[in-house]
């Protein structure tokens, strides 16, 4: 179990989170209920109770919860899938890097250069970073 707790802390943090705002909205939606229905000589009845209940729940997720599940979710696909906004920062970087290297050493800057070029063909995600590879070995 413990293999579980650390590196789901966060989700398991957001559960709990979760599980008690809605219990929350259900305890105090029942109170705000049970006061409407007295106000008005009603009687306590559940179904009623229930689909007012579900009708709330619905439509704080639509607005809120998968609103929010699309910003998140939708950006974490596209970071992964590699798209040009994703890549924005880290272009500029390398473009700088390469520069640095090429003024320090303008022979084995090139080289270098074009080693890291062959050995990283993609994303930071592909050979030889994924499924535990090797990073290409620095010359002497």
């Amino acid at each position: 179990m413990p293999r579980l707790l650390k590196p789901y802390g966060y989700a398991w943090i957001t559960l709990a989170l979760f599980i008690l705002s809605i219990i929350g909205h259900w305890v105090f939606g029942w109170f705000a209920y049970a006061d409407e229905q007295l106000a008005h000589n009603q009687p306590l009845d559940f179904g009623p109770y229930f689909v007012e209940l579900l009708r709330q729940t619905f439509e704080n997720w639509q607005s809120e919860f998968l609103q929010l599940l699309w910003q998140v979710g939708g950006l974490a696909f596209f970071l992964f899938l590699g798209s040009p906004q994703s890549k924005e920062g880290t272009d500029r970087m390398e473009a700088k890097l390469d520069a640095i290297l090429r003024r320090i050493d303008p022979v084995d800057g090139e080289r270098a250069i074009a080693d890291i070029d062959a050995a990283y063909l993609g994303r930071h995600t592909d050979e030889p970073h994924s499924q535990g590879g090797n990073p290409p070995q620095e010359r002497e």
